[in-house]
């Protein structure tokens, strides 16, 4: 027996040998899996264009409108309402950078001063965020992923809104940014150079320009003042013309001597002058899709906005779920701790400052803020990328679009250059002081923490993304912009009570957290307030209930739905 035993366990392992069923699985899996990263690549370029139209669309339905926010200039001077503008005009047309150019055009026409401008390039800095919080709604499929998608979204958002409380009112005491700006500018002997290659529209423009094409000179135009343009269209219609030169013969006075004129003749009597006449006439056509539409720009717009909205939910919806069955198992545990392992002790503070940069550097190759933000989304939805690596990251991008900017700026032309490059400095330097505030020491990084709760909010109540969205973007700018147009007293008046007891929540919640015993038994919980005033979950029921009845018209007849 146990002989038998002995040379059962000493006798060699028989490995059964592959047949061919086998061979071919492991070839056709291996295939499957070369063949995923072609497609990734794929869905990753028709996730960038369709940012892209989705930019021109918001520009079709909501450009002319904000060039007419543009055009009063005295609003504009406010500060308060200067913030609001930048906001709602970049969410508006989906582009701070179309925005910027309208502030640069403005600045050097002298319609308005550099100071003035400041809160306006801040408001575009939020504005341009809304993008990659739109992206992270795509992800409300799974409760988790959700979370940490929206969470990173959202950081980019409460980075932008803490800067902007403690930089607008040192830079309306001071002038501080737009002080560094100017000096900064007329430390160096600028010249008008030629444009920065952008390597992402090299690649991307022979297929969006094929849908649609904008001329973005009309809302210029309008936030300069020029009436004719409002009757232009922003779908752009010819691409190429040519300057043509011809001579007319112009009756001229009696007095003229004509003598003194290289192309005068006189004819009886009548005395006439040749002159040369410059006339720029169209010679071609461009070819996309609404060329020859006799539709509005809202009515294109609109289409636009749909079909990009539609294209970018399917790409974004296949990119995770590629990017899942690429990234698992191992691949995606030494994936994870490449990205979001710290150096050893004692340089561990460097690695955020190393995705500050990897940040910056990918911004500025692709040129976009809002696309590196909006890519990198998804992949803090299924968790390759943490929350704490994702802050950095964003603040480096952040810093790569300014740069972005800077060269944009050098490319202008001789009489708009000083404007436009102190315009991209402020830029530069708000981005500089708040990553100062916000990230040198772990007790600073306020957005991380906000943005946490911003998404366990999210995860608890799936309908609180979409109020955000309208409470943040659209309806906070708009009550404020409105406020703020009735003058000082106004925004000191309601503004004021509104912020000492926004403080008192913070600091009551601050201490029940921390140190209850020291306040008031009353006041150790919010419970002796109506619930709705301190909890989400009336609304949820009540938001529960009106979802389940229109889309679900048949229960209305049903005795159980109270």
């Amino acid at each position: 027996m146990y002989q038998t035993i002995s040379e059962e366990i000493c006798s060699p392992l028989v490995v059964p040998a592959k047949t061919s069923e086998d061979r071919r699985g492991e070839m056709s899996s291996l295939f499957i899996s070369l063949l995923r990263i072609p497609l990734l690549l794929l869905l990753l370029y028709g996730f960038v264009c369709s940012l892209d139209i989705l930019s021109s669309a918001f520009q079709l339905a909501g450009g002319k409108v904000a060039g007419d926010i543009f055009q009063d200039n005295a609003i504009l001077s406010n500060p308060v309402a200067g913030l609001m503008v930048g906001i709602l005009v970049t969410v508006l047309v989906q582009s701070s950078s179309t925005s910027t150019s309208i502030i640069v055009s403005l600045v050097s026409s002298g319609l308005l001063e550099v100071k003035s401008a400041v809160p306006i390039i801040m408001g575009s800095n939020i504005g341009t965020s809304v993008t990659n919080t739109i992206v992270a709604l795509m992800q409300a499929g799974e409760r988790n992923e959700f979370k940490r998608a929206f969470a990173g979204a959202t950081i980019h958002d409460c980075f932008n809104w803490l800067s902007v409380l403690v930089l607008l009112p040192v830079e309306v005491a001071s002038g501080l940014m737009s002080y560094l700006a100017r000096v900064t500018v007329s430390s160096f002997q600028l010249h008008s150079g030629g444009e920065a290659p952008e390597l992402l529209k090299t690649i991307t423009e022979p297929f969006t320009k094929l849908i649609i094409q904008l001329d973005k000179s009309v809302i210029t135009g309008i936030a300069l003042g020029d009436e004719s343009m409002r009757n232009h269209s922003l779908v752009k219609v010819w691409c190429k013309s040519s300057i043509f030169e011809s001579s007319v013969n112009v009756t001229a006075a009696a007095a003229q001597n004509c003598s003194t004129e290289l192309d005068c003749g006189k004819d009886s009597d009548l005395i006439w002058i040749t002159q040369n006449i410059s006339s720029q006439i169209n010679t071609e056509k461009c070819r996309h899709l609404f060329v020859d539409s006799s539709l509005s720009d809202l009515a294109v717009g609109l289409i636009l906005l749909a079909s990009s909205l539609m294209v970018l939910c399917t790409c974004l919806l296949l990119i995770v779920k590629v990017l899942n069955s690429i990234l698992k198992g191992q691949v995606a545990k030494v994936i994870e701790g490449v990205i979001n392992t710290d150096f050893p002790y004692p340089f561990g503070w460097l690695s955020g400052y190393l995705a500050m940069l990897m940040g910056a550097g990918m911004t500025f190759i692709i040129q976009s803020s809002s696309v590196f933000t909006s890519a990198m989304t998804p992949l803090i939805g299924i968790g390759v990328i943490s929350l704490n690596r994702a802050y950095p990251l964003t603040l480096g991008s952040n810093i790569g679009t300014t740069t972005t900017a800077i060269l944009a700026a050098l490319a202008s032309p001789r009489e708009k250059l000083p404007a436009a490059c102190q315009i991209a400095l402020c830029h530069f330097y708000f981005n500089i002081f708040g990553i100062l505030l916000w990230y040198p020491f772990p007790f600073t990084r306020l957005p991380i923490r906000m943005a946490s709760a911003l998404g366990e909010r999210t995860a608890k109540y799936r309908w609180f993304a979409v109020l955000y969205l309208l409470v943040c973007f659209l309806l906070l700018p708009c009550l404020v912009f409105g406020i703020s147009l009735a003058g000082w007293q106004a925004m000191v008046g309601v503004g004021a009570p509104f912020a000492a007891l926004t403080i008192f929540i913070l600091l009551v919640n601050l201490m029940q957290s921390h140190s209850p015993t020291h306040l008031p038994k009353t006041l150790r919980s919010w419970d002796f307030l109506p619930q709705w005033m301190h909890s989400l979950k009336p609304l949820d029921k009540l938001i529960t209930k009106t979802t389940a009845l229109c889309c679900s018209p048949a229960r209305l007849n049903d005795p159980d739905v109270v």
